[in-house]
Formats: structure tokens, sequence, C-alpha cells
């Protein structure tokens, strides 16, 4: 890794990743913004790895995260936060994140996932691996695909972005109450019944909107 962006607001924040960062890779080069709108005036460079805050000023990391995955940026996307609910990790992973690391893990542990990336393995808190393998392991189908129509796919997809009812039926030109028949319907073939679990799923069928 040789050019890491750090998205951060918190100026100690900042500083105490760019040292976790030189850890990890000591000769890399490391920008630092504090704002999406700084961060996306940097996007036509090309940085191997960025560490993404989800709560910024002007809006969410994951604006970021999603603008870099349309501009085909080959960056590593890896979301740092203090936010540990299930809600959040599924919302950065549908966006196309490459990692979620908790910010309460002491310096040495987040330098050793960073360094783990260069091996191609996953920057994930270990909290944050438990949870996911507990999902897969407890819900869903375990080894068919669920039987969904067309229709039902986009709207998986669709509320898998965190999209509410109402923005599903304005995408697809559908009214709003067969975008919940739709959701009733996919909820019972995949047997969940929460749009966390949605976006999980969403997410590993490989459903994009």
């Amino acid at each position: 890794m040789r050019k890491i962006l750090i998205i951060e607001d918190i100026a100690e924040t900042r500083a105490w990743l760019t040292e976790i960062v030189l850890q990890a890779y000591p000769s890399a080069t490391v920008d630092q913004t504090a704002t999406v709108a700084q961060a996306l005036a940097l996007i036509p460079r090309v940085y191997d790895l960025a560490l993404i805050d989800l709560g910024l000023p002007d809006g969410s990391g994951l604006d970021v995260v999603r603008e870099m995955r349309a501009a085909q940026m080959p960056t590593l996307c890896v979301v740092t936060t203090v936010i540990g609910e299930d809600s959040s990790v599924v919302s950065a992973l549908s966006a196309g994140a490459d990692g979620y690391l908790l910010k309460e893990y002491p310096a040495a542990v987040l330098a050793r996932q960073l360094d783990q990336i260069s091996h191609g393995i996953p920057a994930l808190s270990p909290s944050i691996a438990r949870r996911i393998m507990d999902h897969f392991r407890f819900t869903g189908p375990a080894a068919t695909e669920p039987g969904l129509t067309d229709r039902e796919s986009e709207v998986l997809a669709l509320i898998g972005r965190g999209l509410r009812n109402t923005e599903v039926a304005q995408h697809l030109n559908i009214a709003e109450t067969t975008v919940a028949g739709h959701i009733k319907s996919v909820y019972r073939k995949l047997g969940i019944s929460s749009r966390a679990e949605a976006a999980w799923h969403a997410t590993r069928m490989g459903l994009r909107s």
C-alpha cells in the first residue's frame, strides 16, 4: 500500500489513524480529509486504501464509498467507525466497503487488520467477523437460492441499499402497496424478518441496482 487516504473529521483521530497506518505500511504516503466534499474532490487520484469514517460533517462516509465504486476506482475502502450496529455494517458492505473496523480496538489490533489487507484478508474487526459468521450460520437458505421473481430481486436490491418503500416505488414506478407485497414475499422466501437481514442476502446474492 503506497498511497492511503484517511477521511475523518476529528483531528486527534486522524492523527491516531495515521500512526496506525504507518505501523502497517511504514513507507506509505498518507493524505487526510475531514469532509465528504473534500474526499470526493480527491477521487480522481488513485489511492490503494481509504479509511472512511461514517459520520462526517456534510454527510455519510458511505457516499464516498459509493462514488468510488461508481467511478470503478481500485481503492480498497475500509470503514473505520465507533458504530457497530448491524444496520450500519450491512449498509457499508452493501455500498461496496471492503472492510469494517471499530475504533474501540487497540491500535496494534487495527494495524494488524490493515496489514492483512495486503495478503487478501478482509479488514474486519473480530466482533464484526463473528456476527457475519453467525448470521450465515443461522439465517437464510443454506444450500439453494430462493426462487425470487425478477421484480422481487429488484426490490431486494433496492431495500438492501437502504431505500424506503416510497423510494423503491418511485424507482420502479409501481405502487407503494405493491412494493410492500413484494417485500412480504421476499421475507417469506428468504425466511427473514428485517431489512438488515434482507441487505445481507442482497449482498450475498450479488444484487445491485
